[in-house]
């Protein structure tokens, strides 16, 4: 592959347009996705307790954080494709407020951050697709 400013030849001489995606736009759903995935695991905490045993402590933490380990996976691969992480930060925040805090306000501190995520990540999805 050769690159020409503004262009890519590949195999077959066949060129495609390269889009040039600011850093902010970037980095911004990464970087905000890496600091929810922790503040969902500080919520994995509470499992500590004096009267268990470190495997009863353990297994509760694993159990809690289940799905930052499943938003983690999400995020790696939607570090190289865009989509995949919009779709499953869309989806992570609308269940959010959905299923655990329909009719709270206070969903939305988890949801939005979720929803934010997955909205920058479409939007830098798009700008890479144009």
């Amino acid at each position: 592959m050769i690159f020409f400013p503004g262009r890519l030849i590949g195999e077959g001489g066949r060129s495609k347009r390269v889009t040039k995606v600011s850093p902010l736009s970037y980095w911004t759903p990464r970087i905000l996705a890496i600091v929810f995935i922790i503040f969902l695991m500080l919520f994995s905490l509470d499992v500590i307790s004096p009267e268990l045993t470190l495997g009863e402590i353990l297994v509760g933490l694993f159990i809690h954080n289940i799905p930052a380990l499943v938003l983690i996976i999400v995020l790696i691969i939607s570090w190289k494709h865009e989509i995949v992480g919009g779709v499953v930060f869309l989806l992570t925040g609308l269940l959010f407020m959905i299923i655990i805090a329909p009719s709270e306000l206070g969903g939305l501190i988890i949801a939005g951050p979720a929803l934010l995520i997955g909205v920058l990540f479409m939007i830098n999805w798009f700008k890479k697709k144009q």
